[in-house]
């Protein structure tokens, strides 16, 4: 019982997901988002989100804006050597974030390639668009607690997406964080769940589910409901 209680928390805190940018498939990205954001995948936000407080912001503050550490030391409290750690660790763990390919025809060929095995539930297919280390994260929150769950290896994410079939007839693409690779599904007209799927080398190397309802109330997808 202990055991999975402690798994139920580590995937609680492994699996919290940032606010993705949404916007329709072929429209703009709205310009009141961030525009180093929108210039990175979900996938990386997921990394950046997971990141302390002070190597976000050594990180960030270093690497995207130039700031000298003797500048970020007294921001972050610690000495610039500590400073320069901090930012050191974070570039290590963004690096590691899979990075897309740069087809975007070719991103959204193997999409439609998953959702076509996933609605007709074709194992085989499913498991020739995964990369064999993909990772599936879907953070359900508060509201649905049976939605929250981390699923690596490509065989795992495959038994999981053959439960997609339903979402796979109705979901309707979209752009997150202004990469291709994203669908959405509101069954009702309500968004139950948005998808980010991350593709290099032309397979999925990660699926990242918002299935938060409180969360999804918040992001505009009247543009994709239907």
């Amino acid at each position: 019982m202990l055991r999975s209680r402690r798994t139920r928390r580590e995937a609680s805190l492994e699996t919290h997901l940032p606010d993705p940018i949404v916007s329709p498939e072929a429209g703009s990205i709205p310009s009141r988002k961030p525009c180093w954001a929108i210039s990175v995948g979900l996938a990386m936000l997921v990394v950046l989100d997971s990141l302390t407080p002070a190597e976000r912001v050594a990180f960030v503050l270093h690497d995207v804006f130039a700031v000298p550490f003797d500048e970020i030391a007294p921001i972050v409290g610690r000495t610039p050597t500590a400073a320069r750690q901090l930012a050191s660790r974070a570039r290590r763990r963004v690096q590691g974030a899979p990075v897309p390919d740069v087809d975007l025809d070719g991103q959204w060929a193997v999409v439609d390639a998953f959702l076509a095995a996933a609605r007709d539930g074709d194992f085989e297919r499913l498991l020739a668009v995964l990369d064999p280390d993909v990772v599936l994260r879907s953070d359900g929150g508060v509201a649905r607690p049976d939605l929250v769950s981390l699923v690596r290896g490509a065989q795992a994410v495959a038994e999981q997406a053959m439960t997609f079939r339903r979402f796979a007839e109705t979901a309707t693409r979209i752009l997150v964080n202004g990469m291709p690779g994203g669908v959405a599904w509101a069954p009702d007209g309500s968004p139950f769940a948005v998808l980010a799927l991350t593709v290099r080398g032309g397979r999925i190397v990660a699926i990242d589910v918002l299935a938060d309802p409180d969360r999804l109330g918040q992001l505009d997808l009247t543009v994709v409901a239907g």
